[in-house]
């Protein structure tokens, strides 16, 4: 009863804090200059996933077994997974979903595709590279991590280089904290951002917490919570937020906020791992690896078109399932 009381109350925060943590990134991307997708990719997504690449952190680092390591190396394949899958497919639910409340004739999605569509390569480049390292062994495989630091600055660089600095043409709606200002002041922006984003990163500690003491209490094994269900959860604040923007139309922020973090996550606690892990893969992480290279390849292949549907960001969320299917008949 504890357990499932601690698990709504750390959800229902997550979303509060979400709604918070979207108003205020907004409005610091508008302080800023940014347009909309380099606010998704650089700000919205360096926050919410600080607390995932803490995890790998803390693992990598702190931890003192090869088991407590593995789950850092664990971290770094599923947040990929989750996000390349499970999250795309959600906005693709709701933007369908919620097309009529928003007067849409049609639920294509309205997004900078060709920004998208250079995400994705870029994205994709590095995870076949960061997964090939995973199959091999070799004394100054732990030096590259420097290589995927350095790769994710050049994206940074990339994005504030070719996003337009001038202030966003979506409207806003006013900063919670200082509801009455038509221009807020620059303290209460940054206090909501950062107040927001630490409670979504204990909410989503515990969240992350009772998702594994319920999935062993159902009697799902320890590798399918930590493999299928641990990585849904710590992803969760990326997929709020996108449920977020969507239902207010914005899903130019929403995909951004995605891409950007896959981008985060396909670097930084990749180099984590590489530092302080030997980094080899067993048999799911690279059936991981696999499914999310296709779910990209196919999310390239839809952002190149240059005209996507949200009907075709739903199938992608089935490679998810193929991978808990396979991880619950590999443990069963």
């Amino acid at each position: 009863m504890l357990t499932t009381l601690w698990f709504l109350l750390s959800a229902g925060a997550i979303y509060a804090a979400c709604e918070y943590f979207v108003n205020g990134i907004e409005w610091l991307g508008r302080k800023f200059r940014l347009d909309a997708t380099a606010t998704g990719t650089v700000l919205a997504a360096f926050g919410t996933a600080l607390p995932e690449s803490a995890v790998t952190f803390i693992a990598v680092v702190l931890g003192r077994t090869p088991e407590q390591r593995d789950i850092g190396v664990g971290a770094a394949l599923g947040g990929p997974l989750v996000l390349g899958t499970v999250a795309y497919a959600v906005v693709g639910v709701a933007l369908w979903m919620n097309r009529q409340r928003l007067q849409r004739a049609s639920a294509v999605v309205r997004v900078d595709n060709a920004r998208l569509a250079r995400d994705q390569r870029w994205f994709l480049s590095i995870f076949v590279v960061k997964c090939a390292l995973g199959l091999v062994a070799f004394a100054l495989k732990p030096w590259l991590g420097v290589l995927f630091l350095a790769a994710y600055a050049l994206y940074v660089w990339r994005e504030l280089k070719t996003g337009d600095m001038a202030a966003d043409e979506e409207e806003l709606e006013p900063l919670k904290f200082q509801p009455h200002a038509d221009d807020p002041a620059m303290w209460r922006v940054i206090a909501q951002t950062v107040l927001s984003l630490a409670v979504i990163a204990a909410a989503s500690r515990v969240f992350v917490t009772q998702i594994e003491v319920i999935g062993l209490a159902l009697g799902l094994s320890a590798h399918v919570v930590a493999l299928v269900l641990s990585p849904v959860a710590t992803e969760l604040p990326e997929t709020v937020n996108a449920l977020i923007w969507v239902r207010q139309g914005k899903e130019r922020l929403a995909l951004a906020n995605i891409s950007g973090a896959m981008m985060i996550q396909a670097t930084v606690p990749s180099s984590l791992a590489l530092f302080f892990t030997p980094w080899r893969f067993d048999l799911p992480l690279i059936v991981a690896g696999v499914l999310t290279t296709a779910a990209v390849a196919y999310l390239w292949w839809l952002f190149q078109r240059a005209h996507v549907n949200a009907r075709w960001l739903m199938p992608v969320g089935l490679l998810y399932g193929m991978f808990g299917a396979f991880v619950a008949w590999r443990y069963a």
